[in-house]
């Protein structure tokens, strides 16, 4: 299969595409090839996993967002995304390129009490607030005549 020439920034090299398409299950479809390269597929799921981006805002150099998804997807489904990885960290790891050091943190942080939420009953009273003109009750007889 012809290479892609890699004009854009973040697009697999030809060495990391070296390194990934021995790993990559073979197409299993007869029939009439697919429009755009496997390779230009990943680099689009690629973009838009980076990016953030919506599905149908994949660039349409890389091909139909359609396509792009439907292989994403076909490969989520059947665990061919997991097994690339376990491959690629194997690699990895036999080329001295990953260090498997664990740090373990004991330090605990513990919230002020007040953080704790609302008051309970019967640890605090209720306060009674002083008797003043303002807090006064008003009765019938105490409101202003209507006229």
């Amino acid at each position: 299969m012809d290479t892609l020439a890699v004009t854009r920034r973040h697009d697999l090299t030809d060495v990391q595409w070296a390194a990934l398409e021995p790993l990559l299950p073979v197409p299993k479809r007869p029939g009439r090839p697919s429009s755009w390269t496997r390779r230009q597929l990943i680099d689009g799921i690629r973009w838009r996993i980076r990016v953030g981006a919506p599905w149908r805002d994949v660039l349409p150099h890389y091909g139909s967002w359609s396509a792009v998804y439907a292989l994403f997807r076909r490969w989520q489904r059947d665990g061919t995304w997991q097994q690339v990885l376990t491959a690629l960290q194997a690699l990895a790891d036999a080329a001295g390129r990953i260090t498997w050091d664990v740090s373990v943190d004991s330090t605990s942080a513990r919230a002020h009490q007040h953080a704790a939420g609302a008051r309970k009953r019967g640890i605090c009273r209720p306060s009674h607030p002083a008797a003043s003109a303002s807090s006064r009750k008003t009765t019938l007889s105490d409101a202003p005549a209507a006229g």
